[in-house]
C-alpha cells in the first residue's frame, strides 16, 4: 500500500512539473494577461503581395489570406540581381493567442506573441530573443510597414521596411 501511495506522488509530482516547464516554455510567446485574445481574422490586412526598397535592395513580402486560423507568409531580398535572404513566415492561432513565426533563411523558427492589434495596426513580441525583440506591422492605405527591434551587436536597433501593394 506505502509503495502504490508513493508512486502515486510521484507521478502526480511529474505531472506537475511536466505542466510548470510547458508554461515556462510558452510563456515566451504568451500575450501577456490583458491582452484579449485575438482571432487570424484581425490580422487579416496583411495578406497580399508587397514590395518595397531599402538601399540597394529589393524586398517582397507574400502573404496568404487569413483562412484555416493561420495566414502564410515569403519574404525575399534581391539586390544586385540576386536573392541574397529569405525567410518563411508564419502567423496562427492557438487558445493564447495569435503568434508570429520566422524562418530566416529556413532556420528553425523563432515564436512572437501578439501583444497588441488595434485596427491594421498589430504588435507581436518575444522579449527572450536578441534581435528582433519586438516586429510590427501597420498598413495605411496601399502602404505596409514592417518594423522590427532588438538588439544587434550590442547596440538597440529599429529597423522599418516600407511596401507598397504590388501590381
Amino acid at each position: 500500500m506505502h509503495s502504490r501511495l508513493r508512486l502515486g506522488w510521484v507521478v502526480a509530482l511529474g505531472v506537475i512539473a511536466a505542466g510548470q516547464s510547458s508554461s515556462r516554455l510558452d510563456a515566451a510567446v504568451r500575450p501577456q494577461a490583458t491582452t484579449p485574445v485575438a482571432h487570424i481574422a484581425d490580422v487579416a490586412w496583411i495578406a497580399g503581395a508587397w514590395k518595397g526598397t531599402l538601399g540597394q535592395a529589393q524586398i517582397e513580402e507574400r502573404w496568404t489570406p487569413a483562412e484555416g486560423g493561420a495566414m502564410l507568409g515569403v519574404s525575399r531580398t534581391i539586390r544586385g540581381g540576386k536573392m541574397v535572404a529569405f525567410e518563411f513566415l508564419r502567423i496562427e492561432e492557438r487558445p493564447t493567442g495569435l503568434v508570429y513565426i520566422a524562418h530566416p533563411n529556413a532556420r528553425p523558427g523563432t515564436e512572437f506573441a501578439l501583444t497588441r492589434v488595434d485596427g491594421q495596426s498589430a504588435v507581436f513580441e518575444n522579449p527572450q530573443h536578441d534581435h528582433p525583440k519586438i516586429i510590427r506591422y501597420k498598413k495605411t492605405g496601399d502602404t505596409l510597414v514592417a518594423e522590427i527591434e532588438g538588439d544587434e551587436r550590442g547596440k538597440h536597433v529599429t529597423q522599418a521596411f516600407t511596401f507598397k501593394a504590388a501590381q
